[in-house]
Protein backbone atom coordinates (compact mmCIF):
# COMPACT_ATOMS: atom_id res chain seq x y z
CA UNK A 1 0.00 0.00 0.00
CA UNK A 2 0.98 3.47 -0.84
CA UNK A 3 1.02 6.78 0.50
CA UNK A 4 -1.07 7.80 -1.41
CA UNK A 5 -3.48 4.61 -0.61
CA UNK A 6 -3.12 5.82 2.72
CA UNK A 7 -4.14 9.34 2.19
CA UNK A 8 -7.43 8.75 0.55
CA UNK A 9 -8.93 5.83 2.69
CA UNK A 10 -11.85 6.54 4.58
CA UNK A 11 -11.14 6.63 8.29
CA UNK A 12 -10.74 3.35 10.23
CA UNK A 13 -13.67 4.10 12.60
CA UNK A 14 -16.15 6.43 11.87
CA UNK A 15 -17.79 7.65 15.23
CA UNK A 16 -20.52 10.32 15.51
CA UNK A 17 -21.43 12.12 18.88
CA UNK A 18 -24.88 14.23 18.20
CA UNK A 19 -24.63 13.87 14.30
CA UNK A 20 -21.06 15.25 14.36
CA UNK A 21 -18.23 13.28 13.55
CA UNK A 22 -15.59 12.67 16.92
CA UNK A 23 -12.62 13.67 14.69
CA UNK A 24 -13.68 17.10 14.94
CA UNK A 25 -12.93 17.70 18.69
CA UNK A 26 -9.38 16.96 18.23
CA UNK A 27 -9.09 19.62 15.03
CA UNK A 28 -10.88 21.98 17.46
CA UNK A 29 -8.46 21.35 20.40
CA UNK A 30 -5.49 21.65 18.26
CA UNK A 31 -6.84 25.15 16.61
CA UNK A 32 -7.42 26.51 20.50
CA UNK A 33 -3.94 25.52 21.55
CA UNK A 34 -1.97 26.31 17.88
CA UNK A 35 -3.95 30.14 18.64
CA UNK A 36 -2.98 30.66 22.17
CA UNK A 37 0.47 29.15 21.34
CA UNK A 38 0.89 31.98 18.61
CA UNK A 39 -0.70 35.25 20.02
CA UNK A 40 1.02 34.59 23.86
CA UNK A 41 4.31 34.30 22.30
CA UNK A 42 3.49 37.28 19.80
CA UNK A 43 2.00 39.47 23.19
CA UNK A 44 5.62 39.88 24.05
CA UNK A 45 7.32 39.94 21.51
CA UNK A 46 7.84 43.26 20.76
CA UNK A 47 9.33 43.66 25.24
CA UNK A 48 11.33 40.78 24.37
CA UNK A 49 13.40 42.88 21.46
CA UNK A 50 12.98 45.80 23.16
CA UNK A 51 14.31 44.64 26.94
CA UNK A 52 15.89 41.31 26.62
CA UNK A 53 17.66 41.27 23.52
CA UNK A 54 17.87 45.53 23.77
CA UNK A 55 16.63 46.37 20.35
CA UNK A 56 15.59 50.28 19.70
CA UNK A 57 12.29 50.87 18.84
CA UNK A 58 13.28 51.25 15.30
CA UNK A 59 14.47 47.76 15.07
CA UNK A 60 11.94 46.03 17.47
CA UNK A 61 9.29 47.13 15.11
CA UNK A 62 11.02 46.01 11.77
CA UNK A 63 11.14 42.59 12.93
CA UNK A 64 8.52 42.55 14.53
CA UNK A 65 6.39 43.54 11.34
CA UNK A 66 8.94 41.34 9.11
CA UNK A 67 8.12 38.31 11.17
CA UNK A 68 4.12 39.20 10.69
CA UNK A 69 4.61 39.63 7.36
CA UNK A 70 6.31 36.33 6.96
CA UNK A 71 3.50 34.76 8.72
CA UNK A 72 0.91 35.93 6.13
CA UNK A 73 2.85 34.86 3.71
CA UNK A 74 4.13 31.03 4.16
CA UNK A 75 0.33 29.92 3.67
CA UNK A 76 0.72 30.20 0.08
CA UNK A 77 3.45 27.83 0.33
CA UNK A 78 1.41 26.02 2.94
CA UNK A 79 -1.06 25.47 0.54
CA UNK A 80 0.51 24.52 -2.46
CA UNK A 81 2.35 21.79 -0.85
CA UNK A 82 -1.03 20.40 1.01
CA UNK A 83 -2.99 20.54 -2.39
CA UNK A 84 -0.12 19.21 -4.71
CA UNK A 85 2.34 17.05 -2.72
CA UNK A 86 1.23 15.87 1.10
CA UNK A 87 -2.11 16.35 1.26
CA UNK A 88 -3.18 18.49 4.23
CA UNK A 89 -3.59 15.81 7.41
CA UNK A 90 0.79 15.52 5.98
CA UNK A 91 0.75 19.34 6.21
CA UNK A 92 -0.18 19.83 9.17
CA UNK A 93 1.30 16.69 11.29
CA UNK A 94 4.87 17.81 9.71
CA UNK A 95 4.93 22.12 9.78
CA UNK A 96 3.25 21.63 13.26
CA UNK A 97 6.48 19.74 13.89
CA UNK A 98 8.33 22.64 12.81
CA UNK A 99 6.24 24.53 14.67
CA UNK A 100 6.49 23.66 17.68
CA UNK A 101 10.51 23.43 17.44
CA UNK A 102 10.22 27.00 16.59
CA UNK A 103 8.47 27.81 20.24
CA UNK A 104 11.11 25.71 22.12
CA UNK A 105 13.97 27.39 20.18
CA UNK A 106 12.87 30.88 21.08
CA UNK A 107 12.21 29.84 25.05
CA UNK A 108 15.14 28.60 25.25
CA UNK A 109 16.50 31.94 23.48
CA UNK A 110 15.26 33.75 26.27
CA UNK A 111 17.01 31.97 28.87
CA UNK A 112 19.56 34.45 30.02
CA UNK A 113 21.26 32.10 32.23
CA UNK A 114 22.97 29.90 29.19
CA UNK A 115 25.68 32.26 28.21
CA UNK A 116 25.78 34.49 31.93
CA UNK A 117 28.88 33.33 32.57
CA UNK A 118 30.42 35.78 34.84
CA UNK A 119 26.07 35.87 37.13
CA UNK A 120 26.08 39.41 36.47
CA UNK A 121 22.47 38.71 35.52
CA UNK A 122 23.48 40.06 31.73
CA UNK A 123 24.03 37.49 29.30
CA UNK A 124 27.50 37.38 27.91
CA UNK A 125 26.89 36.12 24.22
CA UNK A 126 23.55 38.29 22.99
CA UNK A 127 24.36 36.88 19.77
CA UNK A 128 23.68 33.33 20.96
CA UNK A 129 20.29 35.08 22.02
CA UNK A 130 19.99 36.83 18.60
CA UNK A 131 20.65 34.00 16.18
CA UNK A 132 18.58 31.19 18.29
CA UNK A 133 15.33 33.76 18.09
CA UNK A 134 15.61 34.67 14.75
CA UNK A 135 15.62 30.77 14.11
CA UNK A 136 12.98 30.37 16.51
CA UNK A 137 10.64 33.20 14.45
CA UNK A 138 11.53 31.70 11.38
CA UNK A 139 10.34 28.04 12.03
CA UNK A 140 7.33 29.55 13.90
CA UNK A 141 6.03 32.21 10.83
CA UNK A 142 6.78 28.63 8.27
CA UNK A 143 5.17 26.35 10.97
CA UNK A 144 2.14 28.61 11.56
CA UNK A 145 1.26 30.18 8.07
CA UNK A 146 1.93 26.92 6.39
CA UNK A 147 -0.71 25.23 8.53
CA UNK A 148 -3.04 28.02 8.31
CA UNK A 149 -4.90 26.96 4.96
CA UNK A 150 -4.73 23.33 5.65
CA UNK A 151 -6.58 23.49 9.33
CA UNK A 152 -10.36 24.55 8.49
CA UNK A 153 -10.37 22.97 5.42
CA UNK A 154 -9.20 19.57 6.51
CA UNK A 155 -12.19 20.03 9.22
CA UNK A 156 -14.24 20.55 6.53
CA UNK A 157 -13.45 17.55 4.84
CA UNK A 158 -14.89 15.08 7.97
CA UNK A 159 -18.13 15.73 7.12
CA UNK A 160 -20.58 13.52 4.58
CA UNK A 161 -22.79 15.68 2.02
CA UNK A 162 -25.89 15.25 4.26
CA UNK A 163 -24.28 17.26 7.14
CA UNK A 164 -24.73 20.88 6.13
CA UNK A 165 -25.70 21.97 9.58
CA UNK A 166 -23.11 20.24 11.62
CA UNK A 167 -20.38 21.80 8.89
CA UNK A 168 -21.76 25.43 9.21
CA UNK A 169 -21.73 24.68 13.31
CA UNK A 170 -18.45 23.03 13.13
CA UNK A 171 -16.93 26.39 11.26
CA UNK A 172 -18.72 28.31 13.92
CA UNK A 173 -17.01 26.58 16.74
CA UNK A 174 -13.96 26.23 14.75
CA UNK A 175 -13.69 30.23 14.92
CA UNK A 176 -14.90 30.62 18.34
CA UNK A 177 -12.30 28.39 19.38
CA UNK A 178 -9.53 30.86 17.35
CA UNK A 179 -10.88 33.75 19.18
CA UNK A 180 -10.72 32.35 22.92
CA UNK A 181 -7.24 31.03 22.49
CA UNK A 182 -5.98 34.35 21.26
CA UNK A 183 -7.88 35.91 23.83
CA UNK A 184 -6.65 34.24 26.80
CA UNK A 185 -3.34 33.84 25.30
CA UNK A 186 -3.03 37.89 25.42
CA UNK A 187 -4.13 38.09 28.71
CA UNK A 188 -1.88 35.19 30.28
CA UNK A 189 1.15 35.42 28.28
CA UNK A 190 1.55 38.91 29.94
CA UNK A 191 1.53 38.12 33.16
CA UNK A 192 3.41 35.38 33.19
CA UNK A 193 6.30 37.29 32.16
CA UNK A 194 5.67 39.71 34.62
CA UNK A 195 6.86 37.22 36.68
CA UNK A 196 10.57 36.70 37.88
CA UNK A 197 12.70 33.56 37.43
CA UNK A 198 16.37 33.02 36.70
CA UNK A 199 19.15 30.80 37.92
CA UNK A 200 22.04 33.13 38.84
CA UNK A 201 19.63 36.36 39.14
CA UNK A 202 15.89 37.04 39.16
CA UNK A 203 14.68 38.75 36.30
CA UNK A 204 11.64 39.15 33.77
CA UNK A 205 10.75 35.73 33.22
CA UNK A 206 10.49 35.59 29.49
CA UNK A 207 11.54 31.51 29.59
CA UNK A 208 7.99 31.07 30.56
CA UNK A 209 6.21 33.75 28.69
CA UNK A 210 7.78 31.56 25.98
CA UNK A 211 7.43 27.93 27.38
CA UNK A 212 3.86 28.21 27.67
CA UNK A 213 2.66 28.43 24.39
CA UNK A 214 5.88 26.22 23.44
CA UNK A 215 3.56 23.70 25.61
CA UNK A 216 0.85 24.49 24.39
CA UNK A 217 1.63 23.59 20.64
CA UNK A 218 3.38 20.46 21.70
CA UNK A 219 0.05 19.73 23.28
CA UNK A 220 -1.73 20.95 19.70
CA UNK A 221 0.61 18.31 17.76
CA UNK A 222 0.01 15.43 20.34
CA UNK A 223 -4.04 15.63 20.50
CA UNK A 224 -4.37 16.01 16.06
CA UNK A 225 -1.96 12.99 15.56
CA UNK A 226 -4.23 10.88 18.35
CA UNK A 227 -7.36 12.16 15.96
CA UNK A 228 -5.67 10.44 13.63
CA UNK A 229 -7.68 7.25 13.11
CA UNK A 230 -10.85 9.06 12.60
CA UNK A 231 -10.11 11.37 9.91
CA UNK A 232 -10.98 11.24 6.72
CA UNK A 233 -7.93 12.15 4.55
CA UNK A 234 -8.42 13.00 0.89
CA UNK A 235 -5.72 12.63 -1.48
CA UNK A 236 -3.84 15.80 -2.80
CA UNK A 237 -5.78 17.11 -6.44
CA UNK A 238 -3.51 19.76 -7.35
CA UNK A 239 -2.99 23.46 -6.90
CA UNK A 240 -4.97 26.06 -8.77
CA UNK A 241 -2.27 28.48 -8.38
CA UNK A 242 -0.11 26.36 -10.17
CA UNK A 243 -2.24 25.47 -13.03
CA UNK A 244 -2.99 29.41 -13.45
CA UNK A 245 0.67 29.95 -13.73
CA UNK A 246 1.05 27.01 -16.23
CA UNK A 247 -1.82 28.71 -18.69
CA UNK A 248 0.04 32.08 -17.95
CA UNK A 249 3.36 30.57 -18.99
CA UNK A 250 1.79 28.79 -22.26
CA UNK A 251 -0.12 32.46 -23.41
CA UNK A 252 3.22 33.99 -22.65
Amino acid sequence: MTDKDIDVKKPKRKVDVCGYPLSIFFIVVNEFCERFSYYGMRAVLVLYFRYFLKWDDDLSTSIYHTFIALCYLTPILGAIVADSWLGKFKTIVYLSIVYTVGQVVMAVSAIHDITDTDRDGTPDNMTFHVAMSMVGLFLIALGTGGIKPCVAAFGGDQFEDHQEKQRSTFFSIFYLSINAGSLLSTVITPILRGQECGIHSQQKCYPLAFGVPAALMVVALIVFIMGSGMYNKTAPKGNIMLEVCKCIGVRV
